[in-house]
């Protein structure tokens, strides 16, 4: 008899608008950011979790949903969770990487494809960042392009000019954060 993996989906309200949180039993798997684009949750699930039971359950998203909203709220720079992250080999270590960025700092893609041993490979760290499953908590809106600009986030633009402004301290006239 197969084990069907459990699957504990919450929405939680925060600034930013309301975020919803996967977790397994191995720790929180995935946040979708309001307005994301890409695949979503359903994606994912097909993915990464085919045939899990999708249950709504709070209580197992408790803890990042605190962190989050203390995080969105400016009194956490880091994350203390149980991550259950799914991804090739390459993902896991660009995401990795992504979770080593000092809050409050950039770095372009081609210097994230330098630390994980890939120079030339910024394309590639490109789509591993897009395919992050935790934005928030591994932070890919800490990586621009070369020069500073601001490259393509699953939450939109706004937001991630949004987060990196709470990060330097410097709301923008307007945000809620």
């Amino acid at each position: 008899m197969e084990l069907v993996e459990a699957l504990h989906v919450a929405t939680v309200d925060t600034p930013i608008g309301a975020i919803r949180l996967a977790s397994t039993v191995d720790g929180l798997a995935y946040v979708e950011l309001p307005h994301h684009s890409g695949r979503g949750l359903g994606g994912w699930l097909r993915t990464r979790a085919p045939g899990a039971c999708v249950a709504e359950g709070f209580a197992p998203n408790r803890a990042a949903a605190r962190q989050i909203l203390d995080y969105l709220e400016g009194k956490r720079r880091s994350f203390d969770l149980e991550l259950d992250l799914r991804g090739t080999a390459f993902q896991l270590e660009v995401w990795q990487a992504l979770r080593e960025i000092p809050y409050g700092e950039t770095v372009s893609y081609q210097e994230l494809a330098r630390r994980v041993g890939r120079p030339k490979g910024s394309r590639a760290v490109g789509a591993a960042n897009a395919a992050n499953p935790l934005s928030l908590v591994v932070p890919c809106h800490r990586v621009v392009q070369k020069g500073g600009k601001l490259g393509g986030y699953a939450g939109g633009l706004e937001l991630k000019a949004r987060l990196l402004a709470l990060e330097h301290d410097r709301p923008r006239q307007g945000d809620l954060l």
